[in-house]
């Protein structure tokens, strides 16, 4: 089974946060991946958004296109409005080689809120259940229809954080709502990556992986304090440096077939954690874990290049 490794410009630049290198150039973002090894860049909001633009900012620098986020509200508008909303991001991803989708549900959410703690995260009612599951399935089909595979980003702050909401969002939903599996976010809210790997390995379509750091997580919940306090805080790191177990997550899922991204995702203060310096180190740490997972780790390059699937 082989993988690609790709990386999140959140190293770099944080989206949720712009205080945290707001001035770092796109140009930066990508080099200095580049230099570290990784083979593709997830989106961020520096990128532009044309597929041509995209397309020669990303050749320049000989990287592919792993995937983009995307906000949804499927709580707020019906699957038709989503499915309206989201065709430009879709045009986007298809024209330039990616086959998943980061999707996210955020109406209700708090991580984009220093003034809300985590505790203070959304639940969804019977009702809410229903109309997200239901939308959900309405999209992912039409996503698959046109070649590209949802990818729900169960998030920290958001309406699917722990392992209980993900079981029941994969209970409830068919199978063309894929999962992007966050090992740090799942960690972080008390849930067991492998445990989601072994009940759903065929519904993953993605990896992130972020890693954390476990006395700052306590803080975090000890003084009941935001997500981005977490991550001002230093929760979040590149895969090795801080407590997560990745190794048995990543046997498992090279057992169960997988092959597609693994992108570190590390969301830190860049006047804290020098972005190359962690660059590289992520890129060393998560090839290691892959070739020990008994994954062959695919160097391919250049846009358009998708990863296998």
């Amino acid at each position: 089974m082989s993988v690609r490794l790709g990386i999140n410009p959140l190293t770099w630049t944080n989206d949720d946060l712009p205080s945290l290198g707001g001035d770092t150039p796109l140009e930066t973002c990508l080099t200095e991946g580049r230099q570290a090894g990784f083979s593709g860049f997830e989106l961020g909001q520096k990128f532009p958004r044309t597929p041509q633009a995209l397309s020669e900012v990303l050749a320049r620098h000989d990287l592919a296109l792993v995937s983009g986020w995307y906000s949804a509200r499927l709580l707020e508008r019906s699957p038709e409005e989503e499915i309206e909303a989201l065709e430009s991001h879709l045009d986007l991803l298809k024209a330039c080689g990616a086959d998943v989708m980061v999707f996210c549900e955020v109406s209700r959410c708090v991580h984009g809120d220093q003034s809300h703690p985590l505790s203070q995260r959304p639940h969804l009612d019977e009702a809410d259940w229903a109309r997200l599951t239901d939308g959900l399935n309405v999209v992912a089909d039409h996503l698959e229809a046109r070649g590209i595979r949802m990818a729900y980003h169960h998030h920290l702050g958001t309406v699917i954080e722990s392992q209980a909401d993900i079981e029941r969002l994969m209970g409830s939903t068919r199978d063309t709502v894929g999962l992007l599996l966050d090992l740090g976010h799942l960690v972080g809210a008390g849930g067991d990556p492998l445990t989601i790997a072994q009940r759903h390995a065929s519904r993953i379509r993605h990896v992130h992986c972020k890693d954390i750091r476990f006395p700052v997580l306590d803080d975090l919940h000890n003084r009941d304090k935001s997500f981005l306090d977490g991550v001002l805080d230093g929760l979040f790191t590149v895969p090795g440096d801080g407590n997560v177990e990745f190794l048995p997550t990543l046997e498992h899922l090279r057992a169960s077939g997988y092959q597609g991204w693994l992108v570190v995702e590390a969301e830190q203060d860049p006047e804290v954690a020098h972005p190359l310096t962690y660059a590289r180190l992520g890129y060393r740490n998560l090839r290691r874990l892959a070739e020990r997972a008994g994954f062959s780790v695919d160097d391919r390059t250049g846009p358009g290049s998708a990863a296998p699937r």
